[in-house]
């Protein structure tokens, strides 16, 4: 058992989710003091987003992880404005957020081609600096990555997230009988007969004191930040972890999946969401299923078999509740359709919401343009057209 786990253990190793890199912008070049030339300013050191970037290929491709930029130009008499030392770009992949040594967040890059400036290069040498350049910016930056998908799968381990992932896209995650099988971030596209594609990002399972960073606990929940909404899978069946470990029933998981995202950042909780309920093809799911229903419809009168520390502030209210067997099939048209319907609904309202935002600020800017006493200039040509 402990063998297994050291080897799913190394093959998480070939996935990086964090960096640590030193940065340094260019100097300055010199001046020239006898004619009052301005060296150039260094070259500055920025990270730029790329799709096709992974962190384990910017780890591999710079392994000593230090980036300096150019230096200026010296002012010279054939050149009294040095030039401007060469940029240095640090590639990574979209989806990364860039804090620096004390954990101060610097910025970050959601799209491709999005870009941050980490270490500015040196001013040249001038007049105001008797000629003499200024170093550039020396800084160690942290790259953290978030995974970016339309839909995070959320559940315990052996809830069947893998499974229902190789079934709704061409993904092909390891897939087996035993619990923390994804042990990796696993993303795949759902594809709809109309050539729409929704990204599915089957995280690492957690456990019950994920937010305390129990088993993969942050490495798990900082991915569930970056997705539009959240699919809980849940077994019908419920849910073991190990003999030493407490059973759980569908609707107990489901509130402890809650607790969870609770605990780590409130703001998961507003997120939408959905449920699907797995391995429906297992003999008494029906009558389960029908006895989950009605725990979800009123979730406060089933609350008092939980312990007081284990009972989310709110419950979350799920858009749709899908019965699935990943392995049957059953049920996963459905749930592909109720996906999309979901994340169509809410794109409308954001952009709704969007449209409303900018007609209030046109209305408030045409406001004050309409109330500003007019001018000197237009008060005296009104004068005149009186006359």
């Amino acid at each position: 058992m402990v063998h297994c786990s050291c080897v799913l253990f190394r093959k998480y190793g070939n996935f990086i989710d964090n960096l640590r890199l030193f940065t340094k912008g260019g100097s300055g070049g010199m001046g020239y003091p006898r004619l009052g030339g301005e060296g150039g300013k260094g070259g500055d050191v920025w990270v730029v987003a790329h799709k096709k970037m992974t962190l384990k290929q910017l780890k591999d491709k710079y392994p000593q992880k230090r980036f300096v930029a150019g230096v200026g130009a010296n002012s010279r008499v054939s050149a009294l404005k040095g030039s401007k030392g060469k940029d240095c770009e640090i590639p990574v992949p979209v989806g990364i957020s860039i804090t620096d040594e004390n954990g101060k967040i610097i910025g970050e890059l959601n799209k491709e081609e999005d870009r941050i400036l980490v270490a500015e290069g040196g001013l040249g040498g001038k007049l105001l600096t008797n000629f003499l350049p200024l170093k550039g910016q020396k800084r160690i930056i942290h790259l953290d990555l978030k995974l970016i998908a339309d839909i995070g799968l959320v559940g315990f381990p052996n809830a069947g997230k893998s499974s229902l992932l190789s079934r709704v896209s061409h993904a092909k995650p390891e897939i087996a009988d035993y619990a923390f099988t994804t042990l990796k971030p696993e993303l795949g596209k759902i594809i709809y007969n109309d050539f729409k594609q929704i990204s599915v990002a089957d995280l690492p399972g957690l456990i019950e004191g994920a937010h305390m960073n129990k088993g993969m606990g942050h490495k798990f929940l900082k991915h569930v930040e970056r997705t539009r909404q959240l699919l809980f899978v849940v077994d019908i069946s419920g849910f073991q972890l190990s003999s030493k470990t407490h059973y759980r029933t569908a609707f107990e998981t489901i509130i402890l999946l809650t607790k969870e995202l609770e605990l780590y950042k409130e703001e998961l909780q507003t997120k939408p969401a959905l449920l699907a309920v797995n391995k429906m093809d297992l003999p008494d799911a029906q009558d389960k299923f029908h006895q989950l229903l009605k725990q979800l419809q009123n979730p406060k009168d089933f609350l008092h078999l939980f312990e007081q520390n284990m009972i989310p502030e709110r419950t979350i209210e799920f858009q749709h509740i899908i019965p699935i067997s990943a392995m049957t099939g059953e049920g996963i048209e459905e749930l592909k359709n109720c996906v999309r319907e979901s994340l169509d609904e809410h794109a409308n309202q954001e952009n709704d919401a969007y449209r409303k935002k900018q007609l209030f600020n046109l209305e408030i800017s045409n406001t004050i343009s309409y109330s500003r006493p007019p001018s000197k200039h237009a008060a005296i040509s009104s004068k005149m057209d009186i006359i």
